[in-house]
């Protein structure tokens, strides 16, 4: 059986700007609630963006995935190492970091294609 990975929390910094980004900018139907003990947004129970340890990961379409994957520093989602998550792409940590605007407009493409994908049946 593979060893587990090590789970870190995410830093106090981290979660105070996904929590201040969501808030500034999330529209009435994101749902902020945690995924394993990480901070994790939601719309219509479909996982839109996250942190994991200190990374910021974000869901969206394949152009802008790849266009994402090209930044430095960019790369798949894989919470455990080997299994990448689909869409998912863990933000650069200097965009995660920069000009609310810039973390804006990658928010609003993962917002906008989660919002176009069909409920999750509860």
């Amino acid at each position: 059986m593979p060893d587990m990975p090590k789970f870190t929390k995410s830093s106090p910094e981290i979660v105070e700007r996904f929590r201040g980004a969501l808030a500034r900018y999330a529209p009435p139907d994101v749902v902020l609630k945690p995924m394993f003990g990480y901070q994790c947004a939601w719309i219509n129970g479909n996982m839109v963006t996250g942190l994991f340890a200190d990374e910021w990961w974000v869901r969206v379409s394949e152009p802008d995935r790849d266009a994402l994957l090209a930044l430095p520093g960019a790369h798949p989602f894989e919470p455990t190492p080997g299994r990448s998550m689909g869409r998912y792409v863990v933000l650069p940590a200097d965009l995660a970091a920069a000009r609310d605007a810039d973390l804006d407009a990658w928010l609003a493409k993962a917002i906008d294609f989660t919002r176009s994908m069909p409920p999750k049946k509860k």
